[in-house]
C-alpha cells in the first residue's frame, strides 16, 4: 500500500524552484497527491471545506482497458463527515493500441453530461472525470463493502435477481424515455449513412471472424449470419431505430452491474459506460438475456422478464408503447446483438474475448437460437 500525505510532493517540487502544472487527465494514484485531489473534490462540491491529508492506495488491477485502485483518503478536522472515504480510481491502462484511444470518453460523457441529470439514479457517483488526448480517468464511489458482482462468469442470477434487474432497466428507461437533451445536447442520433457504415464495419469483421474460424464456424450458424445481415439492411433505419428511444448502456451483461449485498443497500448500481448509446431500451435485455443465455432458460424467462419490463416503463410514465411494439424491438435487437459474436466492438478482433473458440462456442450458439426462437 503507498500513502501520499498532504506536500509530499509538492513541497520537494516547490523547494527545487519547480512550479506543479495542473494534471488535467491523471494515470494512476502517483498522480493525486492530497492537495491536487483536495481541489478535485471541492471542485464537485464533494468538500465544500477541509483537505484531504493523506490518500492510500490499495491493490492495482487491470481489466482488458483499463487499470482500477481503489483509495482509501483521510482528512483534516475540519472537513464534513460526509465526504467520500472510499473511492476507485478507472483509468486508461498502459499499452493500448493506438485503435483504442476514444476508450473510456464515452463513459466520461455519461458521467460528465448525463449523469448530473439523473441524481440519484442507479449507477455509482462519480467525483471526477476527465478525458484528453486518448486517455481518461474516473474517481468513482468505491461501493465493494455494500455491493457485489452478483455471480461468476457465465453463470446467470436466480429469477428473483433477474426480476431486480429488469425493474432497475425500466426505471432507468423510462426516465430518459424521449428525453428532450437526447441525440441534441447528450448523445447522437445516427442518420443513414452513419448507419449503413456501420452495417459495413459489421459485414467486414464476420469475413474475418469466418475466416479465422474456418470450418468451426458450423453452416447453419453461416446461414443465420446471412439472414441477420439482410434483416439489418432492410430495418435498421433512422426512422425505425429511433421511433421510440431512451439512453441504451450498449454492453449490459449481469456482470456489469452491482448488486447490493443481503438486501441492505439502496439497490443496483449499473456500471462501465463506455458503450452507450440512444437507442432501444430493451436492446439492453436483449444483450442480458438472448446473447448469455441458453434457449432453455429463454424459454421459460424471456416472456414473463419482457412482460414485466414493460409494466415497469408503464408504472415509471411511458406512454403510447404497448407490448407488441415492445417484442418487435425485441427481435430487432437480438439482431443486433450479432455484432457482438464476431469480434469485439472495441478492437474489431474475434480475439476480445478471450479467442476465436471461445467465441464460437457457448455464446455463438446460446445467440444462433434466439433468432430462430423469436422469428
Amino acid at each position: 500500500m503507498t500513502l501520499y500525505h498532504t506536500g509530499e510532493r509538492e513541497g520537494t517540487a516547490r523547494r527545487a524552484g519547480a512550479i506543479i502544472p495542473p494534471i488535467v487527465v491523471v494515470t494512476g494514484p502517483e498522480d493525486l497527491v492530497p492537495d491536487q485531489l483536495t481541489e478535485r473534490l471541492r471542485v464537485r462540491g464533494a468538500l465544500p471545506f477541509g483537505r484531504v491529508t493523506a490518500v492510500h492506495t490499495g491493490e492495482r488491477s487491470t481489466t482488458i482497458l483499463s487499470t482500477i485502485v481503489p483509495l482509501r483518503l483521510e482528512y483534516s478536522p475540519n472537513a464534513p463527515s460526509e465526504a467520500p472515504t472510499r473511492l476507485l480510481l478507472k483509468a486508461t491502462r498502459g499499452g493500448l493500441d493506438a485503435g483504442l484511444r476514444s476508450v473510456g470518453e464515452r463513459e466520461v460523457a455519461f458521467y460528465s453530461q448525463a449523469a448530473p441529470l439523473m441524481p440519484g439514479g442507479p449507477f455509482p457517483r462519480c467525483y471526477d472525470a476527465e478525458y484528453s488526448s486518448g486517455r481518461f480517468h474516473l474517481l468513482l464511489e468505491d461501493l465493494s463493502e455494500t455491493h457485489m458482482v452478483l455471480t461468476e462468469w457465465p453463470l446467470p442470477p436466480n429469477v428473483e435477481a433477474c426480476e431486480r434487474i429488469v425493474d432497475t432497466w425500466a426505471m432507468f428507461h423510462a426516465f430518459w424515455w424521449r428525453h428532450p437533451r437526447l441525440g441534441r445536447e447528450v448523445g447522437t442520433f445516427l442518420d443513414a449513412a452513419a448507419l449503413a457504415k456501420i452495417g459495413a464495419e459489421y459485414r467486414e469483421r464476420y469475413e474475418r471472424f469466418a475466416v479465422t474460424l474456418g470450418d468451426r464456424l458450423w453452416p447453419g450458424a453461416r446461414a443465420v449470419y446471412a439472414r441477420v445481415f439482410d434483416a439489418r439492411e432492410r430495418l435498421y433505419t433512422p426512422a425505425r431505430l429511433y421511433a421510440v428511444y431512451t439512453r441504451a448502456h450498449g454492453d449490459a451483461h449481469v456482470w456489469n452491474l452491482l448488486y447490493p449485498r443481503d438486501g441492505a443497500a439502496p439497490g443496483i448500481r449499473l456500471i462501465d459506460w463506455d458503450g452507450w448509446r440512444v437507442g432501444r431500451g430493451v436492446s439492453d435485455l436483449a444483450y442480458m438475456m438472448a446473447v448469455h443465455w441458453f434457449p432453455e432458460r429463454r424459454a421459460r424467462l424471456e416472456a414473463q422478464l419482457i412482460e414485466r419490463y414493460h409494466t415497469g416503463l408503464l408504472a415509471h410514465g411511458v406512454i403510447g408503447y404497448g407490448l407488441d411494439s415492445l417484442w418487435e424491438d425485441y427481435r430487432l435487437s437480438v439482431i443486433g446483438t450479432w455484432r457482438y459474436r464476431c469480434g469485439s466492438s472495441h478492437t474489431g478482433s474475434t480475439r476480445a474475448s478471450g479467442g476465436p473458440i471461445c467465441i464460437a462456442s457457448s455464446p455463438l450458439s446460446r445467440t444462433s437460437a434466439a433468432p430462430h426462437s423469436l422469428s
